[in-house]
């Protein structure tokens, strides 16, 4: 594996950070890691939409998978192993999050919409050139709360490759007090697992046309989330 690949995959050192924060870092990569992955495994999962992971396969192209924030615990545990990169913001929140997800086999490049967002993003499309997929929490990294930024819609004019929106809903769930909500499903529930229609974006699209197709994969995700509500059984 090219070292430019393989470096997304390892774990990046923390000597920027003081003794207590790499103490708290490797305390949360690991508290999460282990709910993830205990959790996840009790799960039952119902996927629906996956043809159109296939459909994106099929045309010899890569996803460029898009979630909101709050759904990350589930999607991480669902997703692993696919060596799906994720962007990620330059931060203290950041790098625990980096160093769990890298232990379920993603990838990350560290940036953001408000902090490394264009060197972030510069590596992203040379990360798809090389044939890695790519995915985005597009509301990150702190919100606001359902509200899609642009930056994955510039990664699918850049790369060439669709934006395949995708949502997961557990039944029973905790809801962390944090900017997102996070769901933190309970053991044994059940989750819907739900592909949305890809969305391409031409090269040669205007501004304007970005953000006609940024309020697309808005739109998508609101649809999603809702039929993930009537599945689960609510108003």
């Amino acid at each position: 594996m090219p070292d430019e690949i393989e470096k997304v995959y390892r774990f990046a050192p923390l000597s920027q950070y003081s003794l207590k924060q790499r103490v708290l870092i490797h305390l949360a990569d690991w508290a999460f890691y282990a709910a993830i992955k205990v959790i996840g495994r009790s799960v039952r999962f119902e996927t629906e939409g996956m043809e159109h992971l296939r459909s994106i396969e099929s045309a010899g192209k890569l996803p460029i998978y898009a979630v909101w924030h709050d759904r990350i615990f589930l999607g991480a545990s669902y997703l692993k192993g696919r060596g799906i990169v994720f962007l990620t913001s330059q931060s203290f929140d950041g790098e625990y999050i980096a160093r769990f997800l890298q232990r379920f086999g993603y990838g990350v490049i560290r940036g953001s919409s408000t902090r490394g967002g264009a060197r972030g993003l510069v590596e992203m499309i040379r990360g798809m050139d090389r044939g890695l997929p790519m995915g985005f929490t597009v509301d990150g990294p702190k919100g606001p709360r359902y509200e899609v930024k642009s930056g994955v819609v510039l990664l699918a004019k850049k790369s060439g490759n669709p934006i395949l929106p995708f949502i997961v809903h557990p039944k029973k769930y905790w809801t962390l007090n944090s900017w997102d909500k996070l769901h933190i499903p309970r053991p044994f529930t059940q989750a819907l697992m739900m592909f949305g229609n890809p969305i391409y974006v031409g090269a040669q699209v205007s501004v304007d046309m970005i953000e006609a197709k940024r309020v697309e994969v808005q739109n998508e995700l609101d649809r999603l989330v809702k039929l993930a509500k009537e599945w689960r059984g609510e108003d």
